[in-house]
């Protein structure tokens, strides 16, 4: 046997998403959904609304996943999971993962509403979240994930965007569901670990998954990875988990925080910012970064 170290797997081998799918190369929210089925397994049904998703699975009749699939519209991802929940729920069929899967525009955006609703009825679902910061399979529009500065095709660098990305995950905790979490496609063990997590618990569970996306991004499709890594370690998008909408955990602990200029340089997106804009952009990291840590440490 040759004494090369065997790679040792840390996550199942099983896949449910199939090869040759409609993804761009080096697609975040492709490998995200892989992520999450590894942890929930065959029996799960997927609502998908408008998204990449929506284009990435084929056309009918034809899908690259080996789990069911329920295509819905743009705003309806919540609501269309907690009807399916309950009515599997009625054909004594409760042990079904139900899962909302949803692009930033559609969550943050034109699905609020429902996604709001099930959480203060506490369904039981599991709502998830890739988050590629603009509306990516109608042409990279902005959307209230997209970071201020960023270029898109109604931001254009003449008309930047000048405001923050909404904070979904503050108003998530507001709504004091069991379980909430934030996850990266650069740690897909963290990720794996907390979809397990949350599928023994019932009620509502959201996830917000860090999914770079190449073609908006104007990115190396082979920096997908590294640049959802880099957002972890300069503290732009913090991975933890909070529970009840109290005691927030950190599940990566930053103990030398990058900034973030190098993370910014290799997007195209971000090409035509000043010295002074990417200060600002550092600054207020640096405030959502402390605000974290006071909450996680019970302040």
């Amino acid at each position: 046997m040759s004494q090369e170290k065997k790679m040792k797997l840390t996550l199942p081998v099983e896949e449910y998403v199939g090869s040759g799918n409609l993804a761009c190369q080096g697609c975040g929210a492709n490998l995200a959904l892989r992520y999450i089925l590894k942890a929930l397994g065959p029996k799960t049904v997927l609502c998908i609304p408008a998204c990449c998703w929506a284009v990435i699975d084929g056309p009918f009749p034809h899908s690259c996943m080996s789990v069911s699939i329920y295509h819905c519209a743009f705003e309806t991802a919540a609501s269309t999971a907690t009807g399916v929940k309950a009515g599997l729920d009625m054909l004594g069929d409760t042990d079904m993962n139900v899962v909302s899967w949803a692009g930033d525009g559609g969550t943050l955006d034109i699905g609020i509403q429902a996604l709001s609703g099930a959480a203060e009825r506490n369904d039981d679902i599991i709502y998830v979240c890739y988050d590629n910061e603009a509306y990516m399979n109608t042409g990279i529009q902005r959307s209230s994930a997209t970071p201020k500065g960023a270029w898109t095709t109604t931001t254009p660098v003449k008309f930047p965007k000048v405001e923050s990305k909404k904070d979904i995950d503050a108003i998530m905790a507001a709504h004091r569901i069991p379980y909430q979490a934030t996850a990266s496609i650069a740690y897909p063990e963290d990720l794996y670990k907390k979809m397990l997590k949350a599928k023994n618990i019932k009620g509502t569970r959201f996830f917000h998954i860090f999914a770079p996306c190449p073609t908006g991004w104007k990115s190396r499709p082979e920096d997908a990875v590294k640049l959802a890594r880099m957002a972890v370690q300069n503290c732009l998008f913090p991975l933890y988990e909070i529970e009840h909408g109290e005691n927030l955990a950190l599940n990566i602990k930053i103990q030398n925080k990058k900034p973030i200029d190098d993370y910014l340089k290799l997007q195209g997106r971000f090409r035509h910012l000043k010295p002074a804009d990417i200060q600002s952009m550092q600054e207020e990291v640096d405030r959502n970064w402390n605000r974290i840590l006071k909450k996680a440490q019970g302040c």
